[in-house]
């Protein structure tokens, strides 16, 4: 049974940072890009950043380009997003997710997604 869990979130102020971490297991974790997403108050789940397999390639959406950095460890199965010069509107509860393939085809399609976490909250106050 595939299990994903996200931990790192947390109130932090405009300018700050934050590491989420995405723990999984249940499936063949070094096969699988990754992906984060995130949903904010009254808005629909949008793409933040995704990554291939063995992390040779990574994609981001534009506005988080620059502050955040996806990154994967498969010896310890888990994926990561450090973010940097945070900001109110970065305020959302951030999900991870198995791609169904090893390199990120439609990367910021939900669709392309069958597991997701629970989600981790992240507010940053201004």
């Amino acid at each position: 049974q595939v299990h994903l869990v996200e931990s790192g979130g947390g109130l932090v102020q405009a300018g700050g940072s934050l590491r989420l971490s995405c723990a999984a297991s249940g499936f063949t974790f070094n096969t699988h890009a990754m992906g984060w997403f995130r949903q904010g108050p009254g808005t629909e789940r949008e793409f933040v950043a995704a990554i291939t397999w063995n992390g040779g390639s990574r994609a981001y959406a534009a506005s988080v380009k620059g502050r955040f950095t996806i990154s994967r460890d498969n010896a310890k199965s888990t994926a990561y997003l450090e973010m940097n010069s945070l900001k109110p509107e970065d305020t959302a509860v951030y999900y991870c997710a198995v791609h169904r393939n090893s390199i990120y085809t439609d990367y910021a399609q939900p669709k392309m997604y069958d597991y997701w976490g629970q989600g981790t909250q992240v507010f940053v106050s201004s």
